[in-house]
């Protein structure tokens, strides 16, 4: 694994030193009201680095990866996405197909088959053929192991089988990136590793991912770096090794400690 180097600010610097970023943000914040969720935060993240990021409710988390999906509008700061900035200009929806994001619910739509769900933003966004659309949605049900589900609709699918269909369609864009939105949260527990199983594939396939998680036992196998957020800030970025055993911030060792030992 590349070698991680992080630094002791508050905000925290590790990075893959050996990759150029693919994700930069320099001085983002965003509110909700008189909610600061973001507040001038700064993240680079390598191309092929697998980021994790926990912290409480309401901490940040998800509005950071909404915002580099372009489903939230920063309105300080700067994102670049694969040398490309987000904003109004041309660059933006260039940048925004490179990314792909899986939430905490499926999202898929219930009308239409897996298969269908899987081709239509080839062929509706790309203009992909449709024989084409469906060659590659095969080969990414059978990447996440449910090749056999491909003619059924939603309904028929328990939820860990639906999150890696979500997953797949996600992938059928062919993104570089993908964000998870604390992907297992709405799943039984006896569903949660199968998920995360796919999402380890894709780690070790290479994939640049952020993913937004509690699940720790993955963060510790997968994970380059992790984030520690907080009050729309990043308190903390460290490598797994140093995070789980020497976390620098007391707020960050009490969210471990509810975490870890729950």
């Amino acid at each position: 694994m590349p070698v991680i180097t992080a630094s002791g600010t508050a905000s925290g610097t590790a990075t893959m030193t050996d990759s150029p970023a693919i994700i930069e943000m320099a001085g983002v914040s965003k509110s909700f009201g008189g909610f600061r969720a973001l507040d001038c935060v700064d993240l680079r993240v390598a191309a092929a680095e697998k980021v994790v990021i926990c912290g409480p409710s309401g901490s940040g988390k998800s509005t950071l990866i909404r915002c580099i999906s372009q489903l939230e509008r920063h309105e300080q700061g700067r994102i670049i996405v694969d040398g490309r900035e987000l904003g109004d200009g041309p660059g933006r929806a260039q940048a925004h197909s490179e990314v792909g994001m899986v939430f905490q619910q499926f999202n898929l739509f219930p009308h239409l088959t897996v298969m269908q769900n899987l081709t239509l933003a080839p062929v509706e966004v790309r203009g992909m053929a449709r024989q084409e659309a469906r060659e590659l949605a095969l080969h990414y049900l059978e990447r996440v192991h449910i090749p056999e589900q491909a003619d059924k609709y939603p309904a028929q699918l328990s939820g860990g089988q639906q999150q890696r269909v979500a997953i797949a369609r996600s992938l059928c864009m062919r993104p570089r990136i993908m964000l998870f939105d604390e992907p297992t949260s709405a799943l039984d527990p006896e569903m949660i590793g199968e998920v995360l199983d796919v999402m380890e594939d894709l780690a070790r396939a290479g994939m640049t991912m952020i993913c937004v998680t509690h699940e720790m036992g993955f963060a510790r196998k997968v994970a380059d770096s992790m984030i520690f957020m907080d009050r729309g800030k990043i308190v903390e970025r460290a490598a797994p090794a140093e995070f789980f055993a020497a976390p620098r911030s007391e707020r960050c060792r009490e969210f471990l400690g509810r975490i870890l030992n729950h």
